[in-house]
C-alpha cells in the first residue's frame, strides 16, 4: 500500500486512519480522501516507499538495449527485476509476432508475489532493449493514480497490431493513440495477475494479441478496470507518433525531455516500438540525464575508464587503402606516430592501390617489426574489400586482440586519438573525422527506410559542435574502435562486412544494428579531419600539388614555407635586398622540386621567340623559354596562391593598395639555360607589382643568374628556393635576368593586376 508522509496533531486525525484504511482496501493514495483542511491539521506529502511498487522487465540477453533501460533505471532510482535472464529466448523474432514468452515469465513471477505480497501492490512491467525510463516512480505512481476507475493500464499506439482486423472493435478510435500497445503496463499485483492467468499462452505465441483480446472484452475490461494510456500520459510509443514528439534540449530546467505537443503531455517512460528503434538510439544521448547544456555530455564521464599503462589492452591496427588517396605519406606518418605502444599493436596493412605500393610497401618494409604481428594484403593478393576487413575481424577474434581499430586512409587523426577510444567506455566507437569546410562526416545521425543517409535533427550541431560528447548513430566509417567481446558471443558471429550489393561499411554497420549493437561517434574532442579524394587524379605528375582546395589543410603543412606566417606577424620587417624589393619565404623546397618536375615531365617550353600562339595577341615582347601554368592545369591553384597566400605580404609592404582578388593573366614558369636562353634584356612589367619566385638553388643547380634592378643599380643574385621577390612593374623598376653560365635555373613568375 502507499505510505504517505504526514504531520498530524492528537486527537485530528480520524480523517487520517480512515483514509489510510480505505487505501490498504482500494489501493489508493490517501491523497484522494484527506486535505489539509479535511483532516484537522493532517499534511499528506504524497510520498511513498520503494517496496509500494515492483518493477519488472524480460530480458534474455544483456545487451547495449538492456544496459540503456537498466542506467535508465538507475538514474531515477529504479530498482528492477530482470525475468528471463541467461534463459534461451523462445518468444520468437520480434520483428514479427511474438513475445508470449514475455506472458510466461511473468505469470511466473507474479504467482510468487499473489503469495507473498499485499495484493495491492502495484507492478510496473515494460519491455526492455527498446525502452528508457525518463522520470522517476514517484512521477510514474502519481500520473497512474490520476487514471480515474483504472486498475490495469496499458501502454497505447496508433497502429492495431498484430491483427488490424481487430480496430473495428475497439471502443474509442478517435483518440490520440486508440490501440493497445504489450510494450508497457502498470496496475495492481491482483488484477494484472488475473490478465496473465486468464488462459495458456504458448512462448511464440503473441503477447500483445493476448492482451489485446481481454482488453476487447468487455466484461473483463469493466471487471479489471482496464484502461489505456491515450494520450501518452505515462507511456509514449514512438512508432506512428514521431512528428508528435518533441525532444527538448535548450530549456531552462536542467535536463533535456520529452512533450507530446500533440496531446499535451510529457511522457514518463518511451518505448521505441516496431520500427523506430533507431530514433530511440538519438533521443537516449539526450534522455535519462545522459546530456545537456549545463552538465555536458553527464553518460560520457559515467562511462570513462582509466587506463593503466601496465595493463593496456592489445588492439588489431586494421588499415585499408582502398582507393588512390591524397598525401598518403602523411598518412602513414600518422600510424606511425599513434601514442600506443607498438609491442601491443597487431598491424593488418590491406593495400588495393596498385599507385601506392611503393611507398606502402617502403612503409611496411621499414616499420613492420616494431609491431607484436604485422600482416600485409597486396593488390596481386586479389581479395575484396569486404574480405579483407572480415580477416581483420576473424583475425582478431581468434587472436588475443581486446579491440579493433579500424581506418581507412581518408582519416587523419591526432596521435592520442586511440588512446581516447579505448578511455570511452563504448564498445563501438569512432572519432568524429569532417572534410574540413564541409558537413561530410564519418557517421550519418539517422538512416532512411532504405538504410541510406538520412540528416538528424542534431547533425549539424555535432558536426560542428555546437553540442560535444558521445552520440549513438546508426553508421560509422572510416575510423571506429570495437571491442572484441561483442563480436565473441555466438549471437554476434555472423556480424560480416560482406553483403550483397552493399559497400563493406554498410554490410558492417547493418549487422551491428540487426544484432541490437549500438554504434556512438564522439565529438568531445577534435580527433582529425578526412581527406576528400573526389579531385584526386594520379595521371598527373605529383597530384598532391593540385590538392590545394580539396585537402588544404594537408597542402599547406607540405607545401606552404615554415616561416611564412612569421613575415606577417606584427613589428617583423622583411628583407628589402633593393629598393622597394622585398624578399619573403613563400613555398617549400619541396614545392619548388615537384613544381619543376611538373614543368619538366610536361616538357613542352616554348621556344623564346616573339611569336607565342598562347597569347590572344599571338606575339609577346620579352619572350622567356616558359610553360604557362593553364598548360599544366595549374592557373587555378596559382591564383588561389596569389590570393590567399601573397596578396597578405603585397598589403602589408606597399600600405594602402588593396585588390581581392589579384588579377594575373601572365603565370609562368621560366627555364634559363647557358645553351638555351641564359638571361633576358631590360624590360619593365606589364604588372603593378610582379613576384618571382625561386625554384631551386643558384651555385649548386646553377651558376650566375639573378636579377638587377638597372636604376638603383642593383642585383639580388643569391636567391632562395621557395622564397619570393616582391617589387613594383611599371616605370621604377626596370631590371634584366642575368646570365646564367652553368646548369639550368627555374623561377616563378606573376604579373600581378596588369
Amino acid at each position: 500500500m502507499p505510505i504517505l508522509g504526514h504531520r498530524c496533531f492528537p486527537l485530528k486525525c480520524c480523517c487520517w486512519v480512515v483514509a489510510m484504511l480505505i487505501a490498504v482496501h482500494t489501493g489508493t493514495s490517501t491523497q484522494e480522501f484527506c486535505t489539509k483542511e479535511e483532516s484537522g491539521g493532517c499534511e499528506p506529502t504524497n510520498v511513498y516507499q520503494k517496496e509500494d511498487i515492483k518493477v519488472i522487465t524480460v530480458a534474455t540477453d544483456d545487451n547495449h538495449g538492456l544496459q540503456r533501460f537498466l542506467r535508465s533505471a538507475k538514474v531515477y532510482g529504479i530498482d528492477v527485476e530482470v525475468l528471463g535472464k541467461g534463459k534461451e529466448w523462445s518468444g520468437g523474432d520480434m520483428n514479427y509476432a511474438g513475445g508470449g514468452q514475455k506472458i510466461n515469465l511473468l505469470k511466473e513471477k507474479l504467482s510468487e508475489l499473489m503469495k507473498l505480497e499485499n495484493k495491492n501492490k502495484i507492478i510496473l512491467f515494460t519491455d526492455s532493449y527498446d525502452v528508457m525510463f525518463i522520470a522517476s516512480l514517484e512521477d510514474i505512481v502519481k500520473k497512474f493514480k490520476s487514471f480515474t476507475d483504472t486498475r490495469v493500464l496499458f501502454s497505447a499506439e496508433q497502429f492495431c497490431w498484430p491483427d488490424s482486423k481487430l480496430a473495428a472493435q475497439y471502443p474509442k478510435t478517435e483518440v490520440a493513440n486508440p490501440y493497445l500497445n504489450s510494450g508497457g503496463i502498470i496496475g495492481y499485483l491482483s488484477e494484472l495477475f488475473e490478465i496473465v492467468s486468464h488462459k495458456p499462452i504458448k512462448d511464440k505465441d503473441d503477447d500483445q494479441l493476448y492482451y489485446t483480446k481481454i482488453y476487447l472484452n468487455k466484461e473483463l475490461r469493466q471487471k479489471l478496470k482496464i484502461s489505456l494510456d491515450h494520450n501518452s500520459a505515462i507511456f509514449q510509443n514512438l512508432n506512428g507518433a514521431l512528428s508528435d514528439v518533441q525532444l527538448k534540449t535548450n530549456t531552462t530546467e536542467d535536463w533535456p525531455y520529452l512533450e507530446n505537443v500533440a496531446t499535451k503531455e510529457r511522457p514518463l517512460i518511451v518505448h521505441a516500438n516496431g520500427p523506430s528503434k533507431l530514433t530511440l538510439n538519438n533521443l537516449g544521448n539526450y534522455l535519462a540525464k545522459s546530456w545537456s547544456i549545463k552538465e555536458g555530455c553527464a553518460l560520457c564521464k559515467e562511462k570513462r575508464v582509466e587506463l593503466k599503462d601496465n595493463e593496456l589492452p592489445s588492439v588489431m591496427l586494421a588499415v585499408f587503402i582502398e582507393q588512390a588517396t591524397p598525401f598518403l605519406e602523411d598518412f602513414l606518418q600518422q600510424l606511425i606516430d599513434i601514442d600506443y605502444p607498438k609491442g601491443k599493436i597487431h598491424l593488418l596493412l590491406r593495400n588495393n592501390v596498385e599507385y601506392h605500393e611503393t611507398e606502402v610497401d617502403d612503409f611496411f618494409q621499414a616499420h613492420s617489426k616494431e609491431y607484436a604481428t604485422a600482416k600485409r594484403i597486396k593488390p596481386s593478393d586479389f581479395i575484396s574489400e569486404a574480405e579483407a576487413r572480415n580477416i581483420a575481424k576473424d583475425r582478431c577474434i581468434n587472436s588475443v586482440c581486446d579491440y579493433l581499430f579500424a581506418i581507412d586512409s581518408l582519416s587523419r587523426i591526432k596521435s592520442n586519438t586511440l588512446r581516447h577510444l579505448l578511455s570511452s567506455g563504448y564498445d563501438v566507437i569512432a572519432p568524429m573525422l569532417v572534410r574540413p569546410g564541409q558537413a561530410w562526416s564519418n557517421f550519418w545521425g539517422a538512416i532512411n527506410s532504405a538504410g541510406f543517409y538520412a540528416r538528424s535533427a542534431d547533425y549539424m550541431d555535432i558536426v560542428y559542435h555546437v553540442i560535444r560528447g558521445t552520440w549513438n548513430v546508426p553508421f560509422i566509417t572510416n575510423c571506429y574502435l570495437v571491442k572484441i567481446s561483442v563480436f565473441r558471443v555466438p549471437a554476434a558471429k555472423s556480424i560480416t562486412y560482406s553483403k550483397e550489393d552493399v559497400d563493406p561499411d554498410m554490410a558492417f554497420c547493418t549487422s551491428l544494428r540487426e544484432h541490437g549493437i549500438f554504434m556512438h561517434v564522439s565529438n568531445e574532442l577534435d580527433f582529425g579531419h578526412l581527406v576528400n579524394p573526389e579531385s584526386y587524379d594520379i595521371s598527373r605528375t605529383h597530384p598532391d600539388v593540385y590538392q590545394l582546395f580539396d585537402n588544404k589543410i594537408e597542402w599547406e603543412a607540405r607545401y606552404l614555407h615554415e616561416d611564412y606566417a612569421t613575415s606577417l606577424q606584427e613589428g617583423n620587417k622583411p628583407l628589402m635586398p633593393c629598393p622597394d624589393v622585398y624578399w619573403f619565404p613563400l613555398m617549400t623546397k619541396r614545392f619548388c622540386n615537384e613544381w619543376i618536375e611538373i614543368m619538366e615531365n610536361y616538357g613542352q617550353w616554348s621556344d623564346g621567340s616573339n611569336n607565342d600562339k598562347r597569347l590572344d595577341s599571338g606575339y609577346e615582347a620579352v619572350p622567356t623559354r616558359d610553360i604557362h601554368m593553364n598548360q599544366v592545369g595549374l592557373e587555378r591553384h596559382w591564383l588561389q596562391i596569389l590570393k590567399e597566400y601573397v596578396r597578405p605580404l603585397q598589403e602589408m609592404v606597399f600600405t594602402g593598395y588593396y585588390h581581392n582578388p589579384p588579377v594575373s593573366i601572365m603565370n609562368f614558369v621560366v627555364r634559363y639555360r647557358p645553351d638555351e636562353q641564359p638571361s633576358l634584356r631590360p624590360h619593365h612589367d606589364s604588372s603593378t607589382y610582379t613576384i618571382n619566385l625561386a625554384l631551386n638553388t643558384p651555385n649548386v643547380d646553377y651558376e650566375g643568374g639573378g636579377c638587377r634592378f638597372l636604376r638603383y643599380n642593383c642585383s639580388v643574385r643569391d636567391t632562395r628556393p621557395g622564397w619570393l621577390l616582391m617589387h613594383p612593374g611599371r616605370l621604377t623598376h626596370f631590371h634584366e635576368g642575368l646570365r646564367v653560365t652553368k646548369g639550368t635555373r627555374y623561377i616563378m613568375i606573376s604579373f600581378v593586376d596588369p
